[in-house]
């Protein structure tokens, strides 16, 4: 057991949607340090994606960036991205968490968010934020207002073609640089690992394009001939690409050998600011590329262009000098500070037969150098060339070239063993060369010293050998003659290390080649490297070329006194990025080089293979998949300039000591190509409803206008199709994902808001808006909108081929099919477990559900099975926003309460930059204009506003920007501020409701007072209402930019006051939601008052016996109130009523009257768990037949054992009575899961029992859908009743009959029944109204109070200081109640944790000259914040109170009382303004 001071005074919460972020909030603001652990690369979860939310319709960036910005700035919390949560060790109190970073590649501490990096990327990825409806690009930031608001790049690891690529160069990033028009780019990035990009796009083996994945899919990309177009279009430009040359260093480099190797480390070197010298034995430079390739590969003006460069660099080519003879290694070795051996392999290997000294034997390294150095050689008529690799080829194919009329190739294997390239031995062949496989010559004949035939012997394969390819064995007795005028043995080369003497000391082994460092190609001997061919033998030019450039790095680490090895190891297999599936991709033909005609080439050695067209290289570079996503085209790192991008960032491992764990990671929508009948991901126009919620909003792909996908048409018919991967066994998901009806509702509303010839129809099985208000939201889509509702499930859907409709098929409730034909089909996904929840759930070792959710109990859905870790949100099962808000900051009181001693023992105070005097300082204003995406932007011309604001006085800055809520604008808010030194803000974009306080504290951090800032609603109050009108919408952001300038010409700093705060609190109610406060505070370590009316504590849940999900009821609360009586910070007031409550927050003093008795006592919140009541009916018989019962009756007969239902075989029940009508247009909630969980009572008791349920929609919401489940299995019958032909009910004898229309039959049926059950609705307590008067907090118009905000606060009031909980704020269940309680906790421990809070600064005063103390201002005041003072003979404001309404200025008729913020000066200088 972990002691209290050893507790860790910190929270992990691991996931950030809106859960994450406002359990980080509740946490921080309560004095606990904590870790936000987000696996994607910012904050926000679905929530950011959303365009809008219901009931409301609120924008949904709009009310969720503040909070954004606000977890963003916290100083107590860190947020981490990129982390994964791998291991968790410890106790609850004091718990080791092993973190996992992924690389971001981006140093967020230098990262400013501007972009530059994006907009070089040449690379375009599905946008996972648009739901892939558009692109963004590998760098990226999510959206706009991201949190952190710096770029990270996606990698899926190193793409297979750099990897198989000898110099690893990044051929993705040239691909794609070059798809985009690139192309001096591309040639940039190629020579950062390749000098010789137009010798490569000839001669190299490619082993890219072997490893290249498009190769799965067609045919790989032609990756070497574009590496050769940008090459090429660089050598025929007139400023050709040559690098920059860093600072001169005083030291020097000598290199032995002008071949690939050495010109590139000499060229590497050069950049690098070495004095290079290469000595070279041969007449040219370039080695066996000069010597060895035959021109009509590689044009000598190409190869010698390229080495002109090295050159122009800088460095110095001796030629003609040979090291040994006519310069020592010894005297170069002295002459400079390192030395760089790639002397090449130019000494062919030998046949060892006899007769291979005769004349007419022309071994093929001397004989394609000889042609290569213009010297004219005729092998004669029939020639024979011995070997299959490309030097054969070279020699056979030149041979054809110099006139020869019969030239074949003798080889000892099969062709599909042949080591040359196969477009090498395809050209051969259309040139007239025979080939002539497995032949092994024995000896070469001759007549007078001169060759005329070659005896040869049959060959078959047999085991491989170490090469992997099949051993040639000799076949006996198979010996044959060729007659032939020359031989060409082309079977090897090996280098002449002869100048090399022991007395050096470096190490040449059995093969003559030098012993290196595979890494730094480091000799045994200090100072001296070697590469290329002198180290691996006879290889390819890019391994030459790979080889000179490490040695380079190595040369230049050695000189500089720097370890040459370190960090420079690296396995290219490892983390390849070759594991997508391209099954699904699109065949693409490969671009066919030109080439010269095969009868033509032979006779002139001109280029065969001519160049791609620009418009063919864009079209072959566009077919590349890009598999490792970033390409790693390097771009960004030149364009950042604050140099934050690293590409060489790796995976690190974190540990975190916290004391609890809350784990928020949501949810994944369902894949809709699951169900496979609806087309999705075929059909262009059938979209999800994330996706279609992505096409409303402003910032979406297409800006909120509503447009198909294939034809870019507005749509006039649109169908949705609720329950897709929800409800539905055939996938596997069984449970209801709670939000969809509701999410379609809003979509089809936002939609025709959009669009208004928009026809919406929504095809839904039941409509379940169980939630506070939904149901008038559903009404209002029906009565205001028309859309169209229709109960069936569609079963199948195709596409129209002409018009890209949808023709839908759908059984209407009277059982008869229809087709009908939409422009677009809406599927509603379903939520289901986030894809990392298993090895989340081990790593936190907590166990799931059966679905996949976390598993939570009974007593408190926020608790996980092991102690210390908590779940919210859609993690612990599918819910809304108001309920996973509810569940975080529930959570949040759970994983506080654990370490409320250590609160406050990890957390540090912001520190604000000293306030600007401004005394002697005129008004300097600067504006921010806001587009807000396409809300203002799309309606008013913003630049036209920002040069008219230009144009007024006393502004000397104005900036427009894209969303002035996001995180870099903030940032450069604040740099403004400074740098222009303002003394006054003005911002013209959205709703001071949602952002003024976000704006302020911008100011703040710039030096400013928060109150010389002023807001101009350019949107609400605008473009919103003016979108058809863009000119006079622009015209009218003027006016209202010039009044708020104007007006905050008037501002002054403000000063708002402290108010102490009582740590303790008042509730109001004794239910299970007040009991589970009062015990919730009393964890946390505060006194709480908890008054309840009745005399005894537990409310509803007295009456309770069980849950639908088997919690006993009575236990549970026994065990509840046990706690309470032993606590000693919990002072319990039973049958007393409040007479009195009198102040503001964190000072309220409450009397109460208890049996007769006054009792007073102080504090600091209040939270209000008044609970309600059920429905009093007279309906159904009910008062009037002992046979007629409510759910809650009926639930205490089966638990008693009532005789009269143990006798009744026939019971029905009737749903909705009392609720959904026009007098309480709300469901309650809970009904339809009480009437399922009775049923299954009956059930269990008696299977043979008759039970049928009466019900207008089942809403059976998460995984109580299992349960219905379990009841239609069961037996029950469910029958369905239209709200206009309510069911009948008559006596029948000793029973009842009930009479109902049934919509599936078409026809009345009749109900025997023994026993009738109603569900009755949920009401109001009646109490709520003189409660609301006295706490100055406002009910709904059900009756049940309202919260501040729907979404985001849905358990304050707007009254700061006042919480409530329970079925005071809306029908629920016990569940549901426990996790509010203790949400409301969290809230109020956010003020009770504070010994100070800082009170509004915009308040009123009063000019007590003019004051006639009327008492009307005190009359007025929503607050009783103002009243007269006797002695004063005036009216004094209370400013602690005062919320600055303008309620008594308003109504003073001596204009004795004057606004804070709103003065009259102030208010007139805007009137004025118009």
């Amino acid at each position: 057991m972990i002691r209290e001071e050893e507790k860790i005074g910190a929270v992990m919460v691991v996931g950030s949607g809106i859960a994450g972020i406002q359990a980080s909030l509740d946490l921080a603001n309560s004095g606990m340090k904590v870790y936000l652990v987000e696996n994607d690369i910012s904050i926000g979860g679905v929530m950011a994606q959303l365009d809008k939310t219901f009931p409301t319709n609120d924008c949904s960036a709009c009310i969720l960036s503040p909070k954004l910005v606000e977890v963003g700035r916290h100083p107590n919390v860190d947020i981490l991205t990129r982390r994964t949560v791998e291991a968790v060790e410890g106790e609850p109190g004091r718990f080791v968490v092993k973190l996992k970073k992924a690389p971001r590649f981006i140093d967020l501490s230098k990262c400013t968010g501007c972009g530059d990096c994006a907009a070089v990327c040449p690379v375009d990825v599905p946008s996972d934020f648009n739901e892939g409806l558009s692109d963004r690009k590998a760098i990226y930031r999510k959206f706009p207002q991201a949190i952190p608001s710096g770029y990270a790049i996606d990698k899926l690891g190193t793409s297979p073609c750099k990897a198989a690529c000898p110099t690893h160069i990044s051929v993705q990033g040239y691909v794609a640089l070059i798809a985009k028009g690139r192309f001096k780019d591309a040639l940039k990035l190629i020579k950062k690992d390749n000098p010789f990009p137009s010798v490569c796009g000839r001669v190299c083996n490619h082993p890219c394009e072997e490893a290249c994945k498009r190769g799965e899919v067609d045919e790989p990309i032609d990756i070497m001939h574009l590496k050769r177009f940008v090459a090429d279009l660089d050598l025929r430009d007139d400023t050709r690409f040559v690098p920059e040359i860093k600072e001169k260093k005083n030291k020097k480099v000598g290199i032995i050998g002008a071949g690939p190797a050495g010109l590139t480390a000499a060229y590497y070197l050069a950049i690098e600011g070495y004095d290079v010298t290469v000595y070279e034995a041969l007449p040219v430079a370039g080695g066996w590329l000069s010597v060895g390739i035959p021109e009509y590969r590689l044009p000598k003006d190409v190869l010698n262009a390229e080495i002109d460069i090295i050159r122009e660099m800088g460095v110095k080519i001796i030629l003609n000098t040979k090291v040994g003879k006519d310069i020592s290694f010894d005297e170069i070795r002295k002459n400079f500070d390192a030395v760089f051996i790639g002397v090449g392999s130019h000494v062919s290997s030998k046949l060892d037969v006899p007769g291979e000294d005769l004349q007419g034997v022309y071994h093929g390294i001397d004989y394609l150098k000889r042609v290569n150095l213009g010297e004219k050689v005729f092998l004669g008529d029939r020639v024979a060339v011995i070997g299959g690799g490309n030097v054969a080829m070279d020699a056979v194919r030149t041979a054809v070239r110099t006139g020869s009329k019969d030239v074949f190739i003798l080889y000892r294997r099969s062709r599909a063993e042949m080591p040359a390239s196969p477009e090498e031995i395809q050209e051969a062949e259309e040139e007239g060369v025979r080939m002539e496989f497995l032949v092994a010559p024995v000896r070469i004949l001759g007549k007078d010293g001169k060759v005329t035939g070659i005896e040869c012997l049959r060959m078959e394969l047999g085991e491989p050998d170490a090469s992997g390819r099949r051993r040639p064995v000799p076949v006996k007795g198979s010996e044959f003659v060729i007659e032939v005028d020359a031989i060409v043995p082309a079977i090897g080369q090996t280098g002449d290390l002869s100048f090399i003497s022991k007395e050096s000391g470096i190490s040449v082994n059995k093969w003559n080649t030098f012993d290196v460092d595979p890494v730094t190609f480091a000799t045994n001997v200090e100072g001296v490297f070697a590469g290329g061919d002198d180290v691996t033998g006879p290889a390819t030019v890019v391994k030459a070329i790979y080889a000179g450039k490490e040695a380079a790095v190595s040369v230049g680490r050695y000189l500089s006194g720097e370890d040459v090895k370190a960090g420079r190891e690296k396995n290219w297999k490892e983390n390849l990025a070759d594991k997508a599936d391209v099954s699904e991709v699109k065949k693409e033909a490969r671009t066919v080089m030109p080439m010269l005609d095969a009868g033509e080439r032979r006779s002139h050695f001109k280029e065969v293979v001519l160049p791609m067209t620009e418009e063919e290289a864009v079209r072959e570079a566009s077919r590349c998949l890009s598999c490792g996503i970033c390409s790693e085209c390097y771009m960004c790192v030149e364009a950042c300039l604050a140099g934050c991008i690293h590409h060489d960032m790796k995976e690190e491992e974190e540990t975190v000591e916290v004391g609890s764990i809350i784990a928020a990671p949501g949810f994944k929508v369902f894949d809709a190509a699951l169900r496979g009948e609806y087309g999705y991901g075929i059909y262009d126009n059938v979209v999800t409803s994330i996706q279609f919620e992505r096409i409303l909003s402003a910032s979406g792909p297409n800006f909120g206008h509503v447009q198909r996908i294939s034809d870019k048409k507005e749509p006039r018919k649109v169908a949705f199709i609720q329950c897709v991967g929800s409800r539905d066994m055939n996938c596997g998901n069984s449970w209801c994902s709670s939000v969809c009806c509701m999410y379609a509702t809003k979509e089809a509303i936002i939609g025709k808001e959009h669009l208004k010839t928009l026809e919406p129809t929504i095809f839904f099985m039941d409509i379940r808006a169980h939630g506070k208000d939904f149901d008038r939201f559903v009404n209002r889509a029906k009565d205001e909108y028309g859309i169209r509702y229709i109960r069936s499930m569609p079963s199948s859907l195709k596409e129209l081929q002409k018009t890209k409709n949808l023709l839908l098929t759908y059984v209407q409730e009277d059982g008869s099919l229809k087709e009908e034909e939409f422009d677009m089909v809406v599927l509603s996904v379903g939520l289901t477990p986030p894809p990392e929840a298993g090895k989340l759930a081990g790593a936190l070792g907590i166990e799931l559900e059966e679905h996949g959710f976390c598993r939570t109990r009974l007593d408190n859905p926020v608790r996980t099975s092991r102690e210390g870790v908590y779940v919210c949100g859609a993690f612990g099962g599918p819910k809304d926003i108001p309920e996973t808000v509810m569940e975080a900051s529930g959570a949040a009181a759970c994983a506080s309460s654990l370490l409320a001693a250590r609160r406050g023992t990890m957390v540090r105070e912001e520190e604000l930059p000293l306030e600007k005097d401004l005394r002697g300082v005129g008004p300097r204003i600067g504006v921010f204009v806001c587009h807000c995406g396409i809300n203002i932007g799309g309606v008013v011309d913003v630049p036209a506003v920002v040069e008219y604001a230009k144009s007024l006085p006393n502004v000397v800055y104005v900036g427009e920007n894209l969303f002035t809520c996001s995180q870099d604008t903030a940032v450069k808010m604040t740099e403004v501020i400074r740098d222009e030194n303002l003394t006054r803000v003005v911002v013209a974009s959205c709703s001071p409701r949602t952002h003024e306080g976000l704006f302020q504290e911008n100011c703040e951090k710039g030096g400013l007072n928060r109150y010389l800032f002023e807001m101009a609603n350019i949107r609400d109050q605008n473009s919103w209402v003016h979108m058809n009108e863009p000119e006079a919408a622009t015209e009218k952001a003027k006016d209202l930019v010039r009044m708020a300038i104007t007006k905050a010409q008037f501002l002054k700093p403000l000063k708002a006051g402290q108010l102490g705060v009582n740590h303790a609190t008042l509730i109001i109610g004794g239910g299970l939601a007040g009991i589970t406060a009062a015990l919730s505070l009393a964890e946390q370590g505060f006194e709480s008052y908890l008054v309840e009316k009745e005399g005894e504590l537990g409310g509803n849940y007295r009456k309770l016996y069980y849950t639908l999900e088997g919690l006993d009821t009575r236990k549970h609360l026994a065990e509840l109130l046990g706690k309470v009586e032993k606590s000693d910070k919990i002072h319990v007031f039973t049958g007393a009523a409040i007479k009195t409550i009198e102040g503001f927050i964190g000072n309220y003093k409450t009397t109460i009257d208890q049996n007769g008795k006054e009792t007073s006592f102080e504090h600091g919140v209040v939270l209000v768990a008044t609970g309600a009541y059920e429905l009093e009916t007279k309906d159904y018989l009910y008062g009037e037949s002992d046979r007629v019962v409510t759910q809650r009756e009926l639930e205490k007969m089966l638990f008693e054992k009532d005789g009269k239902v143990q006798g009744s075989k026939r019971v029905v029940m009737i749903q909705c009575v009392g609720s959904r009508n026009k007098e309480r247009p709300y469901c309650s909630r809970y009904c339809c899961g009480e009437a399922v969980k009775n049923a299954l009572k009956l059930k269990e008791a008696d299977p043979g029992r008759e039970v049928t349920i009466l019900y207008r929609d089942i809403r059976t919401y998460g995984f109580k859908e299992d349960y219905y489940k379990t009841a239609r299995e069961a037996d029950v019958r469910f029958v369905r009743y239209d709200e206009d032909r309510p069911p009948e009910v008559v006596r029948d004898g000793s029973g009842l009959s009930i009479r109902v229309f049934d919509p599936i039959l078409n026809e009345p049926v009749e109900l025997k029944a023994d026993l009738l059950a109603l569900s009755v609705g949920t009401v109001p307590n009646p109490e709520n109204e003189s409660i609301s008067k006295m706490l100055k907090v406002p009910t709904n118009q059900d009756g049940f109070f309202l919260e501040a905000h729907v979404k985001l606060r849905p358990v304050d009031f707007a009254t700061d200081g006042v919480f409530m909980c329970g079925l005071a704020h809306s029908p629920k269940f016990s569940d549901e109640a426990i996790t509010q309680a203790n949400a409301a906790v969290s809230r109020a421990c956010t003020i009770l944790t504070k010994d100070f809070i800082e009170a509004e600064g915009k308040t009123a005063y009063v000019i007590k000259e003019r004051c006639m103390a009327c008492g009307l201002c005190e009359a007025n005041c929503p607050f009783g914040a103002i009243a007269v003072d006797a002695k004063e003979g005036a009216a004094v404001v209370n400013a602690v109170l005062c919320k600055g309404c303008g309620v008594c200025t308003a109504s003073c008729r001596m204009n004795a009382v004057d606004l804070n913020g709103f003065s009259n000066e102030q208010v007139l200088s805007q009137i004025r303004a118009l």
